[in-house]
């Protein structure tokens, strides 16, 4: 159980924080048109995306292991759909830095990606407040 615990921790430390200061700095590596940046930024967050799936995953596995209907809370189960939600968000949030990068790269100069710029750092702010959320949901339960 302390290793699960130890890993979930881990997790999310580890790819939670690097994911929101990476999503977080794309809004302006678009807006300065720094593609080698924005390219750096578009695999940092896929990458991480990623990772961060073991917070969930260790997250379920120490609540199984704890058993006593844990995960069937109010509060984990907020936290677990709420993580959810940010997946998917993340999901958006690459196929917008994606597109940021290939309307960057085209010989085409009106396009300036201004559309992924705004829906990158509404989202990514969306994020944060999120993974706050979820945060105070772990550390300040309710019985």
């Amino acid at each position: 159980m302390s290793l699960l615990l130890w890993l979930h921790i881990g997790f999310a430390i580890f790819t939670i924080g690097p994911l929101t200061a990476a999503t977080m700095a794309a809004p302006r590596a678009i807006r300065n048109n720094n593609v080698p940046v924005l390219r750096n930024i578009q695999r940092t967050t896929r990458i991480y995306s990623l990772a961060s799936l073991g917070v969930l995953v260790f997250g379920v596995a120490l609540g199984i292991v704890v058993g006593h209907g844990v995960l069937g809370l109010w509060y984990m189960t907020a936290s677990m759909t709420l993580f959810i939600v940010a997946i998917v968000l993340l999901v958006i949030i690459d196929r917008d830095l994606r597109t940021a990068l290939r309307a960057l790269e085209s010989e085409n100069a009106e396009d300036d990606a201004k559309v992924q710029t705004g829906r990158v750092a509404a989202i990514s702010g969306l994020l944060a407040v999120i993974w706050l959320v979820i945060l105070f949901l772990m550390v300040v339960p309710t019985p």
